[in-house]
């Protein structure tokens, strides 16, 4: 039994544009995130989907409508889940990202989010959003994971051989990237609207490939 599911990444948004920290927090897709979203239809033209799940958060729901709509699939409407959510950051929702690291991770001299992730990777970074936060509400690593185990539950649970499509967020990505593939692979931050393949089965996820803009020759292989 397996399953592949093709992740994306949503649109840009004006918090991405301005550097801003998102998590749960929401924003509108900006014009490029209009087009990244049609970009990532085009490219997944070929993938005859059975299914389509999103993220709640509206950026990722817009995301993926603009997908179906540019892709010659039946399915209407992408079934938002909220296990597929972003990363919260808590007391850092929306405070800049520069910001955020410097006060989460200063003692180790970084200065921007992706240079702490290079330090600690991204597990601990969860660890110490958390222990940074004042009123203790983002997420650490085992909540993280404790929240995202369901939406893996019902990927499973669909018929075996089944195409997915799914909308999500780039630290979420990053962190199944982490987890599942290749060690160093998720230093490297999806782009908005690239296409990440998993193939899941009862006991193991594989990553095909990730952060892609188009789908290559042999990747269907």
């Amino acid at each position: 039994m397996a399953i592949d599911v093709y992740m994306v990444r949503h649109g840009q948004t004006y918090l991405n544009e301005f550097g801003k920290m998102q998590g749960w927090s929401d924003a509108p897709l900006t014009d490029q995130g209009w087009q990244d979203a049609k970009r990532a239809g085009e490219a997944l033209s070929e993938i005859d989907f059975d299914f389509a799940f999103t993220s709640d958060l509206k950026r990722a729901i817009d995301t993926a409508q603009t997908i179906l709509r540019n892709h010659p699939t039946k399915i209407q409407k992408a079934t938002p889940n909220s296990a597929f959510r972003e990363s919260f950051f808590g007391y850092f929702e929306g405070l800049h990202s520069g910001f955020t690291a410097t006060t989460i991770g200063g003692a180790l001299g970084v200065k921007t989010w992706e240079q702490l992730i290079e330090q600690v990777g991204i597990e601990k970074s969860r660890d110490l959003t958390k222990a940074a936060d004042p009123f203790k509400r983002a997420e650490d690593n085992r909540d993280f994971w404790e929240r995202l185990a369901p939406g893996f539950e019902t990927l499973r649970s669909l018929p075996d051989q089944s195409k997915v499509l799914l909308v999500s967020h780039g630290m979420t990505i990053r962190s199944i990237i982490s987890k599942y593939g290749q060690p160093g692979q998720a230093l490297i931050a999806p782009q908005n609207g690239a296409i990440t393949k998993l193939v899941i089965t009862p006991t193991d996820i594989k990553v095909a490939f990730y952060n892609q803009l188009t789908i290559l020759q042999g990747d269907e292989a």
